[in-house]
């Protein structure tokens, strides 16, 4: 957010937090990209705050609730208010818990598999609407087809994602593997270590597809402790994620600091990716 933004953004949240007798005299910033994330103090609650545009917050809170009377990994909502998206001065603010953190390292592996696996089984009876993993596809070739949105990006690179990105969703539905709903990026900035264990958080990326597709978001070992994970799939799903977040860092309007460098050395990744894969991508 910007400056402003974000100025506007902790008042309305320590104002409804006030008004739903939540002390919040002071508010840390843990998180700012288009949602700001906060720690209110001295009531120690998590507060979410988007503009009023992301009406995504309902449906995060709906699944949050789905999936911890599933007994799923997830992080709860705060249980002193009322489980819903309050809205003020242009904001929507949704109240969670606080989770201090535990341990000093990442996660194994194998906890790390074993959290996203019993988050995947909580997830695969759920019917929401969430949009298919390939309308990120959808969106990345738009980007590489307007030439003005991406107008430093190379003719010969702009080829090598265009075919990645229209070669490899034929290559992951010939796999005919089962889709269901998924995180869509749990990766470890999306994982909590806590005194009740890994929680996952952030729920607004979701979308449907194979499982394989959100292992690429974590580390890489942990596809190796994931039971029944298909390795010619992922391996598929790895690259055309490494497609989809490099044509990210050509767009214009990208906000990531030092995304230009990114997309520089992930554009090297993703050749030497499709020339060890054998993929069949035109160039």
């Amino acid at each position: 957010m910007q400056t402003s933004e974000i100025t506007r953004a902790v008042a309305a949240a320590t104002s409804i937090a006030a008004s739903l007798g939540l002390s919040a005299d002071d508010a840390l910033v843990l998180h700012d990209s288009n949602k700001l994330t906060l720690r209110l103090l001295p009531c120690d609650v998590l507060a979410r705050v988007a503009p009023d545009a992301q009406q995504l917050a309902r449906f995060e809170i709906d699944l949050a609730q789905r999936l911890a009377a599933a007994d799923c990994p997830v992080a709860a909502l705060d249980p002193r208010v009322e489980p819903r998206a309050y809205e003020r001065d242009g904001f929507v603010v949704t109240f969670w818990t606080y989770y201090e953190p535990v341990g000093a390292q990442d996660p194994s592996p194998a906890d790390y598999a074993d959290a996203l696996q019993r988050l995947h089984t909580g997830m695969r009876p759920l019917d929401v609407p969430a949009p298919h993993f390939t309308e990120r596809v959808a969106y990345a070739l738009g980007l590489l087809a307007d030439r003005e949105r991406t107008p430093a990006l190379s003719d010969p690179d702009r080829e090598l994602l265009v075919g990645t990105l229209r070669s490899l969703p034929r290559v992951i539905a010939e796999r005919g593997g089962a889709e269901q709903l998924l995180h869509g990026e749990p990766h470890p900035g999306n994982l909590l270590s806590t005194e009740r264990g890994l929680l996952f958080i952030d729920w607004e990326t979701c979308c449907r597809g194979p499982v394989e597709f959100d292992l690429v978001h974590a580390p890489e070992d942990v596809a190796e402790h994931y039971p029944g994970a298909d390795q010619e799939l992922l391996r598929a799903c790895r690259v055309l994620v490494l497609a989809i977040i490099t044509t990210w860092r050509w767009d214009r309007d990208d906000q990531l600091p030092d995304g230009r460098r990114l997309g520089r050395e992930w554009l090297g990744q993703l050749r030497a990716a499709v020339d060890r894969g054998g993929f069949d991508i035109p160039r």
